[in-house]
């Protein structure tokens, strides 16, 4: 009982902290992503002072999120990296308009034009072939979220993003180096030696 009771509030409950504690919906999300569940969006408020916010996560069912993402973006991305994107664009969209009933198609279009394609546009012409557009911000997201658990602040976007190519991406291989031409089928000889299949037995 205690662990379904503890299950039901981690998919259902509120959660409030700081404004100053946003890396933490990551957090939230992230537990539940672990858990085996999808978000679909948080319900994200603010105090009257807008000193702390409240959240609480929608689940909805898997392959959600590539769906919503190609919809309101155009970028076609597998199910973790749409996920993840998706909780970026709408903790963007809570914190740019709350409590305001925006409408999520120009949000998505305002957090394209003002996120990710500055990101991307922001990673070197050296490094952009290493990786998909969308894994690049997606892995960069990864990126931001870690360093600010362990460093319990919001790491800035400029601060997470050069620590992001610096430590991680310009060591990686090229992606078309990794996948490499397809593999040929090898062909292998036959035993020489005859077996009995009583031997197997």
């Amino acid at each position: 009982m205690d662990a379904y009771r503890s299950l039901w509030s981690e998919l259902t409950g509120w959660e409030s902290f700081d404004q100053s504690e946003r890396w933490r919906i990551a957090q939230r999300v992230s537990r539940l992503n672990e858990l085996g569940f999808d978000i679909e969006n948080m319900s994200i408020s603010q105090d009257d002072a807008g000193s702390s916010l409240r959240i609480q996560p929608k689940v909805v069912d898997a392959g959600h999120h590539t769906r919503r993402l190609l919809r309101l973006t155009g970028i076609d991305a597998g199910e973790n990296q749409a996920r993840r994107l998706l909780n970026d664009l709408d903790s963007y969209r809570a914190i740019q308009f709350p409590g305001d009933d925006v409408d999520e198609d120009m949000a998505a279009h305002q957090w394209l034009s003002e996120v990710y394609d500055p990101i991307i546009r922001s990673i070197p012409k050296e490094y952009r072939g290493k990786l998909e557009a969308a894994e690049i911000f997606h892995q960069w997201l990864e990126h931001r979220a870690e360093r600010s658990r362990e460093e319990e602040r919001d790491v800035s976007r400029e601060e997470s993003l050069e620590s992001y190519i610096e430590h991680v991406l310009q060591h990686r291989r090229d992606e078309a180096v990794v996948t490499g031409p397809p593999t040929e089928a090898l062909t292998l000889p036959n035993p020489t030696v005859e077996l009995n299949w009583r031997d197997r037995i």
